[in-house]
């Protein structure tokens, strides 16, 4: 029998304010609820590919992994000497309360001091475990003590060259025209001029005493070669299809050049970053050696190396090579561990070895789910 319209179930009735025959609730208190789940699936999404999974890619190499552990001591390190430089004595209060006869002190210079005491042997007594200069200064101390002025160099080295190379390198290749000329001519000059000559003629006429500074001077020319790179590979990038699509539908050159030109020059940036690093560390090192910086603590490794040499003798004295070895032991594990997290994050930029990464993923879930269907 055919249905009237009076038979048909009243549409304010109960099962339609708010209730469901199905068991779920309807209305507009649960579109919030599905709008809420949605908002945290997305945040949930935008950790996982922007956080988590690069962190995973990254961390499948054990070179990231050994870097990772080297740097974050270096940092760790820094940050406590940094504390005990400002007075906060966290790290001497740690070891008093542990008993350890060893303090953190603060290296002078050996021109203040007695030149006639007997160094102490590394390994010979917990008070000076790697020994002391013969004016009594530990060794272990002073390296400790030049950590975060390295550490502070390295950032603001680093951050200066990369930023500078890739905005130069990346607007005068995608805009071209005036600006590219005017910008590959500034290259061009910065590529000309001698880099460690320039650096002493700026440190003799600034005098700094900032560490950030001094990054930032030591790496004053160097960002031109990348930015010549970056500028060739923008070159070839703006002529891809995605980027032309992109400039069809009418986005803007700055959200262009994020999302279509810069994941693509990641691999280049982060490479630059880490020669940068080690210029800043090398460079550093020769100019504190030189006596062209600071010497009155020992504010970087390189015065370690030159109070080593010149007041200590340590290359023609037997039995005092410890004094050149131990300052050397950080320079080489920082400058490995830049090279390492260079290398272990090519995984991260190359999208060749992260599209491979993805595939061996979903793969594995797949042979899970084989494994265990869902019930």
């Amino acid at each position: 029998m055919k249905r009237t319209e009076d038979d048909r179930p009243d549409r304010d009735g109960p099962n339609d304010c708010g209730l469901r025959t199905d068991g779920g609730t309807g209305g507009m208190f649960g579109e919030s609820a599905v709008t809420e789940v949605t908002r945290r699936q997305q945040v949930r999404e935008t950790l996982e590919e922007s956080v988590v999974a690069p962190f995973t890619v990254a961390w499948s190499d054990w070179r990231t992994k050994v870097a990772l552990i080297l740097i974050s001591g270096f940092v760790a390190t820094a940050i406590l000497v940094w504390l005990h430089q400002l007075g906060y004595t966290v790290l001497n209060d740690v070891l008093r309360v542990g008993g350890s006869p060893w303090q953190l002190e603060a290296p002078r210079s050996p021109a203040g001091l007695e030149q006639d005491r007997i160094a102490v042997r590394p390994f010979r007594t917990w008070r000076y475990p790697l020994g002391t200069f013969k004016n009594g200064v530990g060794v272990l101390s002073a390296m400790l003590w030049a950590t975060p002025g390295m550490v502070q160099m390295i950032v603001a080295g680093g951050i200066f060259s990369t930023v500078m190379a890739t905005v130069v390198g990346t607007v005068s290749g995608y805009k071209g025209g005036t600006v590219e000329s005017v910008l590959n001519t500034i290259v061009d000059v910065a590529m000309s001029i001698p880099g460690l000559p320039l650096v002493v003629v700026l440190v003799a006429i600034i005098q700094p005493s900032s560490p950030y500074v001094i990054g930032i001077l030591i790496t004053i020319n160097i960002w031109a070669g990348l930015a010549r790179t970056i500028h060739s590979q923008v070159l070839s990038l703006r002529e891809e299809s995605y980027v032309e699509a992109s400039r069809t539908m009418g986005i803007s050159t700055p959200q262009i050049i994020r999302k279509d030109i810069l994941p693509n020059l990641m691999p280049y940036i982060s490479v630059n970053f880490v020669y940068a690093a080690r210029r800043v560390v090398y460079d550093s090192i020769a100019l504190y050696y030189l006596g062209l910086l600071g010497g009155a603590t020992a504010e970087n490794w390189g015065v370690m190396l030159d109070w080593a040499h010149n007041a200590n003798y340590a290359l023609s004295v037997s039995g005092r090579s410890y004094m050149l070895l131990f300052p050397m032991l950080p320079i080489v594990l920082l400058s490995m561990a830049l090279i390492l997290l260079s290398q272990g994050t090519d995984k991260l930029f190359n999208p060749r070895v992260r599209t491979r990464h993805a595939g061996e993923t979903v793969q594995d879930d797949d042979a899970d789910t084989a494994i265990n269907p869902p019930a």
